[in-house]
């Protein structure tokens, strides 16, 4: 199978799983976690392009998951969490994973954050190498192995 073959299928597997956890997946927690994601994996190789904060509009416009939260409040915290990532990748990075980590204390939830990186890192048909690297830096800021996540 080609590898966009596999990103694909796994994507479409990861809002499966999603799905099947919506009721579960109502906490701010969860809400703030899963926005860091999104900025997080946008401006993995440093840059943020049109098309991936598009990306994740329509994420947010159109994941039934995320449409337990208003989705003008999600839009506001994904530009928060972009903003200081642009500013600082580095810095920024710090104050990302420390919302991520808000997800830590439910296991549902850390997955579903995981998850949400991967539909994102994949929604252009190229989840590559730095978008994978910083999915697999939350895994461990969440205590969950990377490889469950073939990462």
């Amino acid at each position: 199978m080609a590898l966009w073959d596999r990103l694909k299928e796994s994507a479409s597997t990861m809002q499966t799983q999603l799905m099947a956890k919506k009721n579960e997946l109502t906490s701010g927690a969860f809400r703030d976690a899963s926005m860091a994601m999104c900025a997080l994996v946008a401006a993995a190789d440093g840059t943020v392009d049109p098309a991936e904060r598009q990306r994740v509009a329509q994420l947010i416009a159109t994941n039934d998951v995320l449409r337990n939260f208003a989705a003008d409040d999600l839009q506001r915290r994904f530009e928060a969490n972009l903003d200081k990532l642009t500013a600082d990748f580095a810095f920024g990075k710090v104050s990302v994973m420390q919302e991520i980590a808000k997800a830590k204390k439910k296991p549902a939830e850390a997955r579903a954050v995981v998850q949400i990186g991967i539909v994102i890192g994949g929604a252009d048909g190229d989840f590559d190498k730095t978008e994978q690297a910083v999915v697999r830096e939350a895994c461990y800021t969440l205590d969950l192995p990377p490889h469950e996540f073939d990462l």
